[in-house]
């Protein structure tokens, strides 16, 4: 008697298919919700670190996004350029350089906020709010390796 063939299936089944494309939906919305503030979400992320925050150097800002240095200071110098943050010498490390949001870089940020967040809630909009609140506590819990294991659970 043959072997009966495997079930095909559909990439929407795939949890790495539906991560994917639900990160690429969610980046769409947020990307055009901040362009008229000349803004992408990476670039939003930036403003997201370090608004209410001390002066950081650069590469703390781009460890909390995961970004690489080269990367940050790319986008460091492009904020720069347009007022929207100041980069000045730590004074207890000259090789450092401490990065803070200037005034009109804080109200960029509350208009990139604004923005932002009704793109989430466009996103989660077929969810009820009980239901996106467990999504993003699902995530979250995801993300956080148990106690006394590494990123892979052991």
């Amino acid at each position: 008697m043959p072997t009966p063939a495997p079930r095909a299936m559909e990439p929407h089944d795939a949890l790495g298919y539906l991560v994917k494309h639900a990160h690429q939906r969610l980046t769409a919305l947020t990307d055009t919700a901040l362009a008229p503030l000349g803004l992408d979400s990476k670039e939003f992320g930036v403003l997201r670190v370090l608004v209410g925050r001390a002066p950081m150097s650069q590469q703390e800002v781009a460890a909390r996004l995961g970004v690489d240095r080269t990367t940050m200071v790319a986008l460091i110098d492009g904020f720069e350029a347009k007022g929207i943050v100041t980069r000045t010498p730590d004074p207890n490390d000259r090789r450092r350089n401490a990065i803070e949001l200037t005034r009109p870089g804080l109200a960029l940020y509350r208009k990139a906020d604004a923005a932002y967040r009704a793109a989430e809630d466009e996103f989660l909009a077929p969810l009820t709010a009980p239901a996106a609140d467990r999504f993003r506590q699902a995530l979250r819990d995801l993300l956080t390796p148990p106690e006394g294991s590494d990123r892979h659970g052991r």
